[in-house]
């Protein structure tokens, strides 16, 4: 059973990343937008957003519980010496949440409205930062256990160059998962081009981002080309995803958008894979050397037992309503554009 609760916690990160980054995404598309068009662009990335901006959370909550019952230990770890970058995290998550809500729905359009679109935008800045200098943090061998100064355990533990390119590069992800599940519901409206452009400029900018996280990794004395392509595994999911680049550029020639987010999604995947196969099971690697492995650090068997099958359980009840709220928003985008 141990697998099974393993398998949905990969499972529900790579599920956030893929959701959760297409909605970060959507503010910081629509915050590097010129003025001239940016109207479009919000327009755009609403309805982009629609099916997946609040349910996309319930990823996060899966994963944060399988740690918080299955792995305490990692958990408590975590929680502890990245609770800065956590708690900012989570402030971004709340703020951002509040402010779309606020400059969507509010009965009342005055100048408020200003300050809920840049809480928005750099929200949606900021959290997918913090995001990729957490997961950072836990493979870089940055958390010094042994340190004796509240800087020693709690900043540098996660400030340092090798983090915040991640970051950089989490933030680029967002944007252009982002800008491909826009052209989906730009595909009938004359923003199509800008969409597309958009989709093109943030690819560059991850494969750009890309090459400085290997270069800050090289810095950092991190073996990060060692662990990717060390083994067949991490070349092939490398080449997968440097092949689908070039397929999902032919997809949006052919504007096969239902193909584009399909290939996003998948060149997620890839990324997360090569990112934690060569040392899985340990989630965290520390700066004396140690790690926290999944299986070592797991609970109890019987805890893990009940865990698992309240998992499977609960993806009988959550999966079928989760493909319904996406098929629902599928027909309304429909009837609007029959309208």
């Amino acid at each position: 059973m141990i697998y099974v609760v393993i398998a949905f916690l990969w499972v529900s990160i790579c599920l956030y990343v893929i959701t959760g980054g297409a909605d970060f995404g959507a503010g910081i598309i629509e915050l590097f937008s010129k003025r001239s068009y940016r109207d479009k662009t919000k327009k755009i990335m609403s309805k982009s957003i629609a099916p997946i901006w609040e349910a996309n959370h319930m990823w996060l909550i899966i994963a944060v519980v399988i740690l918080f019952v299955g792995f305490p230990t990692i958990y408590t770890t975590v929680s502890t010496y990245l609770h800065i970058p956590l708690v900012l995290m989570l402030i971004g998550i709340i703020a951002r949440g509040t402010a779309f809500t606020f400059r969507n729905y509010d009965a009342v359009d005055d100048s408020w409205q200003k300050i809920y679109t840049q809480i928005f935008y750099y929200s949606s800045l900021l959290t997918p930062f913090f995001l990729g200098i957490i997961a950072a943090a836990t493979i870089s061998r940055s958390i010094d256990t042994d340190a004796k100064d509240f800087l020693g355990l709690y900043i540098f533990s996660w400030l340092n160059l090798f983090g915040v390119c991640v970051g950089f590069f989490t933030v680029a992800l967002c944007a252009y998962l982002a800008s491909l599940f826009s052209l989906h519901e730009a595909r009938f409206s004359d923003a199509l081009p800008i969409m597309i452009k958009k989709s093109r400029e943030t690819a560059i900018y991850v494969v750009a981002m890309g090459i400085l996280v290997f270069v800050s990794a090289y810095y950092s004395d991190i073996p990060l080309l060692k662990w990717i392509f060390s083994k067949a595994l991490g070349i092939i999911v490398i080449t997968a995803a440097t092949i689908s680049l070039l397929f999902t550029n032919e997809a949006i020639k052919r504007s096969n958008f239902l193909l584009v987010r399909f290939l996003g999604g998948f060149q997620i995947v890839m990324i997360l894979v090569a990112a934690t196969y060569q040392h899985n099971p340990n989630i965290i690697l520390f700066a004396n050397g140690t790690h926290l492995s999944l299986f070592d650090s797991s609970a109890a068997p019987k805890t893990i037992e009940a865990l698992g099958w309240a998992l499977l359980l609960g993806s009988i009840f959550i999966l079928p309503f989760l493909f319904y709220l996406l098929l629902s928003f599928g027909n309304q985008s429909k009837e609007n554009h029959q309208e």
